[in-house]
């Protein structure tokens, strides 16, 4: 299947196939089924994130003992897998000089 350019905010959660939709961090190459995976990762960390907003609400879980942290943290790990994977090249050298994976 062919892949077409694509435009990514991870701040946003969005995907757009247009350039100039809105501002975005990553420009990656990805066929539909690519980028219905990608929007599941989002979904999922929209959902890790309100959980965890809820439970900064109960004092005294230091953050490498809580187990919603390191659910958000594997979640954006993944995110920036698979841009990182579809990426362009220069996304690709931006991830990297990140150092996040």
């Amino acid at each position: 299947m062919d892949k077409n350019k694509y435009y990514v905010s991870v701040q946003a959660g969005t995907i757009m196939a247009n350039q100039g939709d809105a501002a975005y961090e990553f420009e990656i190459e990805a066929t539909p089924e690519e980028i219905v995976k990608l929007q599941e990762l989002f979904e999922d960390q929209y959902y890790i994130e309100n959980d965890n907003f809820l439970r900064t609400h109960a004092a005294g879980v230091p953050y490498h003992h809580d187990a919603s942290n390191d659910a958000y943290d594997m979640g954006m790990h993944d995110i920036y897998s698979l841009i990182y994977e579809l990426g362009t090249p220069e996304t690709k050298k931006h991830i990297e000089s990140m150092q996040i994976l």
